[in-house]
């Protein structure tokens, strides 16, 4: 663990602070976000003087041999660690690997296609929020529980939509791979397979595609005679085109 922790700070610096890296923390700790003048405490960690007993604790649960189910193991090591609060820096980011050490176990398998920490992130509002509950509570972490089975349900289904437009685009190119497409038609089909944000116009096109208007409508024209691409059925003011059926 303290490898770990010196591998995310191997100048020993935080930005502009010096920190404690590799090494438990012997000064006081305050979990803080917002910007500067606006900070809001989330929680504030046990003296640093109980952190090496405490987490010889957490450790010896960690590798004991108590039954319990890995998923349920990985939110309850996550959450103790991050009350803890062992570090001077980073320990949100121990906690995740140590929650996908834990996920991983369970799953008995190298391979990944999930990533718990980066959907931690993007519900780190909530996260904050669970926390900063919980840890007032009178030793009930049901709640945590639930967001944490929550989140990684989430992260699954964020892969699992992922996944499903990797294969569609392979698939889309498979079909397409004799078809003669330039290299203007490659980049917009690309993004329009990646899932284009908001609507796209002929004029859009020029701009991303860095060409005149009357090229990008022909570049157009030609992928709607390739029966590629096809005018937007919700039509409109303007003309918006879209990919066609495959």
């Amino acid at each position: 663990m303290f490898g770990w922790h010196s591998a995310l700070f191997p100048t020993g610096h935080s930005g502009m602070y010096k920190i404690e890296a590799g090494r438990y923390r012997t000064g006081e700790m305050q979990v803080v976000s917002g910007a500067m003048g606006k900070e809001k405490i989330h929680y504030e960690a046990l003296p640093s003087q109980h952190v090496k007993a405490e987490m010889d604790k957490f450790i010896n649960w960690f590798n004991g041999g108590v039954k319990l189910d890995p998923v349920l193991k990985a939110a309850i090591a996550h959450f103790w660690f991050i009350i803890i609060h062992p570090f001077d820096d980073g320990n949100g980011r121990m906690a995740r690997a140590i929650s996908d050490l834990l996920l991983a176990r369970a799953e008995s398998s190298p391979e990944r296609f999930y990533s718990m920490s980066s959907q931690i992130l993007v519900e780190r509002k909530r996260y904050y929020e669970v926390l900063q509950k919980v840890q007032h509570s009178s030793g009930d972490i049901t709640e945590w529980l639930d967001w944490f089975l929550q989140c990684l349900k989430n992260a699954l289904l964020e892969t699992e939509t992922t996944l499903r437009k990797i294969l569609r685009k392979a698939e889309f190119w498979k079909i397409h791979e004799n078809t003669p497409i330039n290299e203007r038609q490659r980049l917009m089909l690309n993004k329009l397979l990646d899932g284009f944000d908001g609507k796209l116009k002929s004029s859009k096109w020029a701009k991303i595609a860095k060409c005149s208007p009357d090229t990008a409508l022909r570049d157009i024209k030609d992928l709607m005679g390739k029966g590629i691409l096809q005018q937007d059925q919700q039509g409109g003011r303007s003309t918006n085109y879209e990919l066609a059926e495959f």
